[in-house]
Parts: structure tokens; sequence; C-alpha cells
């Protein structure tokens, strides 16, 4: 009797919304609905098997897909495995034998026919968040990668600045050191100048404000400067002017810092 081979599992890379870890005591999460397209909740719901970041996040994710769609399995029986915390420390985009190793095992459901979704806190997972590991070991076992739309803060930026939006690099953070901070600052502004380049850059969101303060103190009058914060939620706002009309309007004062932000800058 020939035993039927097993199909493989697909690989799922599922956004979250932009709000996780930005919410006060009480605050009310936006709907779901608004955050996401109703293909990728739909997905969501059937999987079981998921390579998360954060356990915690993950089910709090889930429960907000719940109130839309039935989940194939209750809160309690899905299978949530955490990424290596090294990945959240010092990300996981460069390859390395070990995280490889690991991702490998932890995509060893799919092999048994179980698809699987890998998530991040907020966003897009392995832009600018872990998951990279996840996604190389994927296409080396055959798996089938597919990811599901939904924020992605990065170009929704790009789009909201007005600046070059067909010559752009995403440079990550900066340095928290303000000496080092400050040199980095003006070398990304070199280049933007020089080269027409947009240069895109991010923080944790309890020092987006000094990131924009630094942004303010050393960049030049006739750069422009663009920062959006909370895309894709209801509270979402864009601001972009040359660096001397920030200052002349306070227009640091009108964004919502306390939620993720990009900041983008260019001629």
């Amino acid at each position: 009797m020939t035993q039927l081979s097993v199909v493989p599992g697909v690989l799922y890379l599922v956004p979250t919304p932009l709000d996780f870890g930005c919410l006060t005591d009480g605050e009310i999460p936006a709907p779901i609905a608004q955050c996401l397209p109703g293909d990728t909740l739909a997905i969501a719901a059937q999987l079981t098997h998921w390579i998360s970041e954060n356990a915690k996040s993950t089910r709090a994710f889930l429960k907000r897909v719940e109130a839309l769609n039935g989940l194939a399995a209750p809160l309690q029986a899905q299978h949530i495995a955490e990424l290596p915390r090294q990945a959240h420390k010092k990300g996981d985009h460069t390859p390395a034998t070990s995280s490889d190793a690991e991702a490998r095992t932890l995509l060893a459901p799919a092999r048994l026919g179980h698809d699987m979704g890998l998530v991040c806190e907020a966003g897009m997972p392995a832009i600018a968040d872990p998951g990279s590991s996840i996604v190389r070991a994927a296409h080396a076992m055959n798996l089938e990668v597919r990811p599901l739309a939904g924020p992605m803060s990065l170009m929704l930026a790009l789009a909201a600045s007005g600046l070059n939006g067909q010559d752009f690099a995403f440079v990550g953070y900066v340095p928290q050191d303000p000496a080092q901070r400050s040199q980095r600052l003006r070398e990304l502004e070199a280049v933007a100048l020089k080269t027409g380049q947009t240069q895109i850059l991010i923080e944790t969101p309890y020092r987006n404000a000094a990131l924009l303060q630094a942004l303010l103190q050393n960049l030049h009058p006739h750069t422009r400067l663009a920062v959006s914060c909370g895309l894709s939620l209801p509270q979402q706002s864009t601001r972009s002017a040359l660096l001397s009309e920030w200052k002349n309007r306070g227009l640091g004062t009108q964004l919502p810092l306390n939620l993720p932000a990009v900041f983008l800058i260019g001629r």
C-alpha cells in the first residue's frame, strides 16, 4: 500500500495593527477591520500554528480577529512559538547558522502540512522587525511564502511625504548616544542633499520626541523633514515641511508622537 506524501503547509506573513504597545490603560483599540483587509483577517482566522515575536501580543491580535471571524481553534488551543530572544534584540536579517537552524525547527509543523503564520509586534514581519530568518528557512525548505496585505508604514509615509519616491533608502534606527546620533543625522542629510535620495528612519515610540528634537537641532533650515505617526490608525497624522517651517510653526506639537512614527529627510 502506497503511503501518501504530506503536502507542506504555507508560511503566511501576517501583518498586525500598529497600535500594539501604544495604548494606555483603558484605551480601546481601533476596530481591526479599519486596519487590515478582510482577506487578511479571514486567512489569519484559519491558522492554528504561529511563529511570533511575542506570544502575548499574538494572542491579543487573535482575540481582535476572533471578534470578526471565528477562529479555527480556540485561543487556548493555538500553537504559538516565539522567536529566539536574540532575534528581538539584535535582529535576524543577517544570515547565521544558529538562527537559520532554529528557524527550521520552528517551521517543523509546516513540514507536517500545517499552514503557519509569522507575526511581529506591529506591522509587517521581517520589515524593521524580526522574522527574516524564518522566511529564509522557509525558502530553503521549499515552503511557499505568502505575504498578506496590511500596514506598510514605510511606504505609506514615503507616499505622504512629498519627498523623492523614486530613490530612497530605509536606514532603520540611529544611535541613542546624542553625539553619535547627531553625527549620523548629518551624514544622512548630506546623502539626501547631494543625491536627492530620501532617507527613511524610525525610532521606538517612547524615543520619538527625542529623535524629532535631534532632527530639529541638527538639520539645515532648507532640508525637508516629514514625520508620519500612527499610519493606518484613526489618529494618524503626517507633517512635511522645510526645517525652518517646523521650528516657526511648531509642527512637532501637532503630532501624536506616542504612536509608531516614520521620519524622512530629503530635498
